[in-house]
């Protein structure tokens, strides 16, 4: 399937626009071809139009036709073979056995929905039969059931190319419930959302279905973005990604005339407390795992432990050298593409700088700058460092954490109940 960098509109390339961007390797730092247009507002107007247009339709589906679309496209992931995960991880740098897996559960997952869909049940169909002599006044027959409630926006993850993106649970769980999907793709791997694009399109065609049920827009600026939220035919929004990302899109939807949900998942940090006795039983070994987890994936993953609170007591050394050794080990990798790259270098530096926070343990090799490599930092601080600069506990997204030192466990406590939401505490 040879990639245009055009985008997709109910089943038909569109290349209305004159901007245009380009994605590179983010180990070589090469371009990879070819520039993808940026999408413009009358494309972004035509996408939710025909999204519209095919929600109507779509009501009339049945569930054997939704179920056969989230076939077809598990069957075109698992035939894509070699081209498309060589894109990604030309786009992303991630390993190939990384990617064979996400392409496993992105097939999973999807079938998983179809399932859903022909057993039915998720609609939670309920029948409240009338009593016409019910007094003082006469029961009515009521019947419910959950349905669609619109065209969705998607805007995919860019540390999940397959599983979390244009064929991601977003979209799939929208198609199950039979709402059209518009995605933005990711403009960090613009080829990947392409090629899974049109594996969508060949499958809605192939299907019958409404051409509208989904289109794909490609873009690098936020303009599109936002213009996708505040469009008034838009019903709801999915995104992951950035905690100042996913506000922005929140805070657009919300000022709409008419205000719409923003499904998102955005920035955690994670906290994990050590409690005395496991420290006591287990410190090095709770420290080995914990740089395991902030290294996994160049530290991209949104369960990256971000903080640990510890009791700085007589076993806290063992757990600090500990630390020290499994960091120095842990060799740099390349991040996604250099934005999130330089973005990690900047959220490191700005810790450092703080007064009271130190660097524990660094990876003993360099990392190469050029290739976009992160080093493992972990940082130290007493927790008390926190009231003055509650920055502390930002997302810094890559494989960073810092170690907070507690005097006792009611200073974990005192932490505990000042919590935002996290994915993993």
């Amino acid at each position: 399937m040879p990639i245009t960098g055009q985008h997709f509109i109910a089943g038909e390339r569109s290349a209305a626009g004159k901007q245009t961007f380009i994605a590179h390797n983010p180990t070589t730092g090469e371009e990879l071809t070819p520039r993808f247009i940026e999408a413009t507002s009358e494309e972004v107007d035509r996408c939710l139009q025909l999204a519209e247009q095919a929600f109507a339709a779509l009501q009339l589906a049945d569930n054997e036709t939704i179920a056969q679309l989230l076939d077809e496209i598990a069957t075109g992931l698992e035939n894509s073979g070699e081209e498309l995960l060589a894109r990604v991880h030309a786009e992303t740098a991630l390993p190939m056995p990384r990617l064979e897996g996400e392409r496993g559960r992105t097939v999973n997952q999807t079938r998983m929905f179809s399932k859903l869909v022909r057993e039915g049940a998720w609609v939670q169909a309920r029948i409240d039969r009338g009593d016409p002599e019910r007094q003082p006044l006469p029961k009515p027959d009521i019947r419910t059931m959950l349905m669609g409630i619109g065209p969705i926006v998607v805007f995919g993850a860019s540390n999940f190319p397959l599983a979390i993106s244009v064929a991601g649970t977003d979209t799939i769980a929208a198609f199950a419930a039979r709402c059209p999907v518009v995605v933005k793709a990711h403009p960090g791997h613009p080829g990947t959302c392409e090629l899974i694009a049109e594996i969508i399109t060949t499958a809605v065609k192939k299907t019958g279905l409404p051409p509208g049920f989904f289109s794909m827009l490609q873009s690098a600026e936020h303009a599109a973005g936002i213009a996708l939220v505040e469009h008034p035919l838009t019903s709801a929004v999915a995104f992951t990604g950035s905690l100042r990302g996913g506000r922005a899109l929140f805070d657009a939807a919300a000022k709409r005339p008419s205000p719409i949900p923003v499904y998102a998942e955005m920035g955690s940090t994670n906290p994990v407390f050590v409690l005395p006795g496991a420290a006591h039983e287990r410190s090095e070994k709770i420290a080995a795992g914990y740089v395991q987890s902030v290294t996994l994936g160049v530290g991209q993953f949104c369960t990256n432990p971000g903080l640990l609170f510890i009791q700085k007591d007589d076993v806290f050394d063992n757990f600090s050298r500990a630390t020290v050794q499994a960091a120095q080990a842990a060799a740099p990798a390349t991040m996604l593409h250099g934005g999130i790259h330089s973005a990690y270098q900047q959220g490191v530096q700005q810790l450092i700088e703080l007064p009271g926070v130190a660097v524990l343990a660094r990876s003993s090799t360099a990392a190469n700058e050029e290739s976009h490599q992160a080093a493992c930092t972990i940082l130290s601080a007493p927790a008390e460092l926190i009231a003055d600069h509650p920055k502390l506990t930002d997302e810094v997204f890559g494989p960073e954490s810092i170690v907070f030192t507690c005097r006792n466990v009611e200073q974990m406590l005192e932490f505990a109940h000042t919590m935002e939401g996290h994915l993993t505490a």
